[in-house]
C-alpha cells in the first residue's frame, strides 16, 4: 500500500477526532498505528478506549498536564523533543503503517520543534507509510508539502457560550 501525508488543520474542532477516526479504521484493517500526542501530557477519554487496541494502536503523551497558555518553557521544549526523536525511530521501525502526529502543528507554532523538523518527518516516511499530523496553525511549507489538507472551520461553537469541556466529547 502506499502511504501519504495528511495534514488536519484549522481552527475548528474536528482535528484530533478525525486523525483517531482514521486509527479506528487502520486498527479495524489490521494497520498497526503509533500516535504521537505532542503538547498534551494528561489522559483523554480516548486513551481508555484506544486501550482495547493496544495490539495495533500504540499512544505516546509528549507534552506536560495542562495546557499551555503563555509562553512554553523549558519543559514543554524537552517533552516536545524527546517525542521528535521517538518519532524518528518509529519512522525507521517498520513497525507500523500509520503514524499519527497529534497537534505537531502547534508544536512547532510554539517552537518546541521545528518546522523543519516536521518537514524532515515528511521527507522520511517511508514510502508503505501513512503520515498524519494535526493541529492549528499547519505551516504553508508543511500544507504545501502534504499530500491531502483539510482545514477544519469553526461557524459555531458552544464553548464561546461559556460550555466548559465535557468528559467523553471534548475530553
Amino acid at each position: 500500500m502506499n502511504g501519504y501525508v495528511q495534514v488536519y488543520t484549522g481552527d475548528g474542532k474536528g482535528k484530533t477526532t478525525a486523525a483517531l477516526g482514521l486509527a479506528l479504521r487502520a486498527a479495524g484493517a489490521g494497520l498497526r498505528v503509533y500516535i504521537a500526542q505532542f503538547v498534551k501530557g494528561m489522559a483523554y477519554s480516548e486513551h481508555r478506549a484506544l486501550e482495547r487496541f493496544s495490539d495495533l494502536i500504540t499512544v505516546k503523551l509528549f507534552g506536560r498536564e495542562g495546557f499551555i497558555h503563555d509562553q512554553p518553557g523549558p519543559l514543554d521544549r524537552d517533552a516536545a523533543q524527546f517525542g521528535l526523536e521517538e518519532v524518528r525511530k518509529v519512522l525507521s521501525s517498520g513497525d507500523y503503517h500509520v503514524v499519527i502526529l497529534d497537534e505537531a502543528n502547534i508544536a512547532a507554532h510554539f517552537k518546541l520543534i521545528s518546522v523543519d523538523d516536521l518537514l524532515g518527518l515528511m521527507d522520511a516516511r517511508p514510502p508503505d507509510v501513512e503520515l498524519v499530523i494535526t493541529g492549528r496553525r499547519a505551516h504553508p511549507a508543511v500544507v504545501q508539502r502534504a499530500d491531502l489538507v483539510t482545514e477544519m472551520l469553526e461557524i459555531k461553537h458552544y464553548y464561546h457560550e461559556g460550555v466548559q469541556a465535557r468528559r467523553g466529547i471534548e475530553n
